[in-house]
């Protein structure tokens, strides 16, 4: 208290002291080398993944043809443009096509790997699945697919769909939590019965029934995991609010007529958003690997979409083929130690102990 200044409330003192806390908490990230270069390692991942169409796509990024500049990343041109007989969009995997580009001053750049998640590679005198090679640096699925196309594309949905279902279940969660711990009584004992009941609920069995009425897409696995996934954060927001509720600062506040979602929201909420951050790397390595059970089991997103989880499958049913399921596994791997690292270098960070 002896740092509150004259005519300053509690708040305003912890609100003023904000940036220096989180300086120091930062300054403990960093001390942690190991979260803290996995978090770089990890936004590089996927800042890059978000540029998957111009790291692994079967289109040049630029030809220059007869002296005329042409787009195929983003625009289509047609096969009579480069000098062939089709009127259809041109294949530039095509030999015909890559000659024509190649001949004279003609000049194309390509992707650094030149397939797309679902190009097939139909010139490959391999069988399917083909194991590693110059053409195809990791092989192709047994569908004649680039794997490391699939693995680029995979990484990256993978990643945006745990960050979407991490956002909506904690803020359901926090709301949730927040309403119960801060208003208590009836509403709190009501609104615990209800989780109780509702955590009881055979997750996967009403995934498969939905998954047999709608069509599989990623917006229904975001809903359906979203209504289950919220519920182990509410007990933890819960319990801060049921602690700081009747503290002075709480009280003080609502004698001087501050509303509900004032306290709330300016008082109680910064205080319970400790665990909160804390959790949130566990949270998205959770939603990663739900994502990929279901995809194994095929009851997460349509087959032809790039997927983790449809890899290790086909890994699974083509033993021989162990480019499939080592390749995958490898990035599972890699990319659920990297928020594990980070998640205990934030535990430490936000750790109140250190002072």
């Amino acid at each position: 208290m002896s740092d509150i200044q004259p005519g300053e409330t509690l708040y305003e003192s912890r609100t003023r002291a904000a940036p220096g806390y989180a300086a120091r908490a930062w300054r403990r990230f960093k001390a942690n080398r190991r979260g803290y270069w996995s978090l770089w390692i990890f936004l590089v991942l996927f800042g890059l993944s978000l540029f998957a169409g111009l790291l692994s796509n079967d289109k040049p990024l630029v030809v220059s043809y007869e002296g005329s500049l042409y787009f195929p990343i983003v625009k289509e041109y047609p096969e009579t443009a480069f000098g062939g007989d089709f009127d259809t969009e041109a294949d530039y995997l095509d030999p015909f096509v890559r000659e024509r580009l190649s001949t004279g001053d003609n000049w194309a750049v390509y992707p650094p790997n030149p397939y797309r998640f679902d190009t097939i590679s139909y010139f490959s005198e391999a069988a399917n699945p083909a194991p590693p090679s110059p053409d195809n640096l990791l092989g192709t699925d047994d569908r004649g697919r680039d794997v490391l196309a699939r693995l680029i594309y995979g990484f990256r949905l993978s990643v945006l769909f745990a960050l979407a279902l991490t956002a909506v279940g904690t803020l359901i969660g926090v709301l949730a939590g927040a309403v119960q711990g801060y208003f208590g009584g009836r509403l709190d004992l009501f609104a615990q019965r209800f989780i109780e009941i509702w955590s009881s609920m055979p997750e996967l069995y009403l995934l498969i029934i939905f998954a047999s009425i709608f069509n599989p897409s990623i917006l229904l696995l975001v809903v359906l995991l979203s209504m289950f996934g919220w519920m182990g954060l509410a007990d933890y927001v819960r319990a801060e609010f049921l602690r700081g509720r009747n503290m002075d600062y709480v009280r003080a506040a609502q004698a001087m007529g501050v509303g509900h979602g004032g306290i709330i929201f300016r008082h109680l909420l910064p205080n319970a958003m400790t665990p909160v951050i804390t959790f949130l790397p566990f949270r998205i390595s959770g939603a990663i690997l739900a994502l990929t059970s279901l995809d194994f089991l095929g009851l997460g997103v349509p087959p032809t979409t790039p997927s983790l989880g449809e890899l290790l499958a086909q890994g699974k049913d083509n033993i021989e083929a162990w480019w499939l399921s080592m390749t995958t596994f490898g990035v599972l791997v890699g990319t659920l130690v990297l928020l594990i690292f980070i998640g205990e270098g934030l535990r430490e960070a936000l750790d109140p102990r250190r002072g």
